[in-house]
């Protein structure tokens, strides 16, 4: 029986997703960022799940909806890559593995699948950006944020995203994207990794902690030990 994968009526495991990841397009490439958290239903499985996967040197996907069907479907795209370039000798262009991970979803649409995937790196006509879900629908477009705290990060991004940005502003738009998208989104938390991809390559960044961006974003409030300071009620 197929299930109604949008509603999940039908289907035998109505499972709880939780995440948010985001990528956009700019001036020196692109940047790629996602949290880190997985959850079970109301249960936070793990804080440090690498939601990015790496294709090749100059292709990354990101993972969004169940985890198992990302990661799967992420390792056969790395695998169809790899053949295109032993095939080709040369690395595959960001629309054609786009491509073809909407391609081989397809067959499977209406089954259950639960998968968001970004696909981002650079080729040679630059840098490309592509969106393809478990319906097989592939979009492409100079930003996505994708998950159950995507909401709340185009928030931050349709506010601040402009093409024109240099390196250390897109990655201080994509860090504090993803940590109010933590803040306000139960299912999304951990850490921040974030990625940028250029005609060189991908290069990983250090990974932040969303619990220490809380302060560094909210510089008005004190770190303080609630035993020496203690609640006190005024008398009328």
């Amino acid at each position: 029986q197929v299930a109604d994968v949008k509603s999940e009526r039908n289907a035998l495991i109505k499972a709880a997703h939780g995440t948010t990841t985001l990528a956009f397009k700019f001036r020196e490439g692109v940047l790629v960022a996602t949290d880190s958290r997985a959850t079970m239903g109301n249960v936070i499985a793990s804080q440090e799940v690498k939601k990015v996967i790496e294709i090749n040197d100059r292709l990354l996907g990101t993972m969004a909806g169940g985890a198992a069907d990302c990661s799967y479907w992420g390792r056969v795209l790395g695998m169809e890559c790899r053949l295109y370039q032993l095939r080709n000798k040369k690395l595959i262009s960001v629309a054609a593995a786009s491509k073809i991970l909407a391609n081989v979803v397809y067959r499977y649409k209406g089954s259950g699948l639960s998968m968001g995937m970004m696909v981002a790196g650079w080729d040679d006509k630059g840098p490309g950006l592509y969106y393809v879900d478990s319906d097989a629908q592939r979009l492409t477009n100079d930003l996505f944020s994708v998950g159950s705290g995507s909401t709340f990060a185009y928030g931050v991004l349709d506010a601040h995203y402009k093409y024109d940005m240099g390196l250390e502003e897109a990655k201080d738009l994509a860090r504090r994207a993803i940590y109010h998208a933590t803040h306000r989104d139960a299912y999304s938390g951990g850490i921040v990794r974030m990625y940028w991809v250029n005609k060189d390559g991908w290069v990983a960044y250090p990974l932040e902690d969303v619990s220490e961006l809380y302060y560094q974003y909210h510089p008005e409030i004190e770190i303080t030990n609630a035993a020496d300071s203690p609640l006190t009620v005024n008398a009328a």
